[in-house]
């Protein structure tokens, strides 16, 4: 297992405003991954911010992730890419990036998709919506008898995402999970460093 895929990973909204300040406030309060996402059709606007991200993540020593896009990847010199179902395959992504960057995969709620995506090369899985997600209300939904599973048949790190927060994220980490990835637990909340603080901190609290 790549021992820097633990702990707190924060995802990029999707509006762009105070997106880079909010990156900023993760990684001030623990976040060990960022994952830039931006869907908008502005490229060179896109590689502007994701540069200035990467730079963030470099600087704080944590990883940036590029949602979906392996070129962007290539072109800022991220650390790896995030892919989902509609994304490049595995394979692909792997061929472009080459063995040391790294590739992470949305597999749901489907444990032979995560199964796949590891004998693929996956770097890590993730599995979601854990809880119900106001950025995807319509996502199909992964339990924690799931992450107990995955844990114990998968030997990659292991990320939950959806509609995590400091207040629900204990139980996802204790069912197995190596990362909780969370946008609006951050990016809504009054104080998004606190919030990521306390999110980062859950990590250090055993397991009842």
């Amino acid at each position: 297992m790549n021992p820097r895929l633990r702990r707190l990973y924060f995802v990029t909204p999707g509006h762009p405003a105070a997106r880079l300040e909010l990156v900023v406030a993760a990684l001030r309060g623990g976040a060990r991954i960022i994952q830039y996402r931006d869907k908008g059709g502005d490229t060179e606007a896109r590689r502007r911010e994701a540069e200035a991200i990467r730079m963030q993540c470099r600087q704080a020593g944590a990883l940036c992730l590029v949602n979906d896009d392996v070129e962007l990847c290539t072109a800022i010199d991220a650390d790896g890419v995030h892919l989902g179902e509609a994304d490049a395959a595995i394979e692909a992504a792997r061929a472009r990036l080459g063995a040391d960057r790294i590739i992470g995969a949305s597999c749901y709620d489907d444990l032979p998709r995560a199964h796949a995506a590891a004998a693929a090369g996956a770097d890590y899985v993730a599995f979601g919506s854990v809880y119900p997600s106001p950025t995807k209300p319509q996502a199909r939904r992964a339990n924690l008898d799931l992450l107990r599973l995955a844990r114990r048949e998968l030997e990659i790190p292991i990320c939950a995402i959806g509609g995590i927060t400091p207040a629900n994220a204990g139980p996802v980490i204790a069912a197995g999970a190596d990362m909780v990835a969370v946008i609006q637990g951050i990016s809504a909340s009054p104080d998004p460093e606190a919030a990521a603080r306390a999110l980062q901190a859950l990590f250090t609290v055993p397991p009842h």
